[in-house]
């Protein structure tokens, strides 16, 4: 499955119950490998995924698109992959935590 399909798969679900992801009102940024960026932009229970960057990121992750992957999975642990280096957090660290949390919920 590539990144768009699972990303697209992850829209749909937390669409269908928005409950968690109510709260929220963040913008987080994904630089994968030599891919474009891309965003996700929660805003009280809604998520649209942006291409680019148009606008400012409360957090940017950096990693590859595999490991990517594994994170919407949940397959992906990011505590270990931060510690590990294959994923880099700029911004806001605390919101790369609440993103597991997030997709833990779906």
């Amino acid at each position: 499955m590539t990144v768009k399909e699972s990303l697209q798969e992850l829209v749909e679900r937390m669409q269908e119950n928005p409950e968690p992801i109510r709260p929220l009102h963040y913008v987080y940024q994904f630089d994968l490998d030599e891919n474009e960026p891309f965003q996700v932009r929660f805003d009280s229970g809604t998520v649209e995924v942006l291409e680019g960057t148009p606008h400012p990121a409360d957090c940017t992750l950096k990693l590859s698109a595999s490991n990517f992957v594994k994170l919407l999975r949940n397959d992906l642990n990011t505590t270990m992959a931060f510690m590990l280096g294959s994923l880099k957090v700029d911004g806001r660290v605390g919101l790369a935590l609440k993103l597991q949390e997030i997709l833990k919920a779906y």
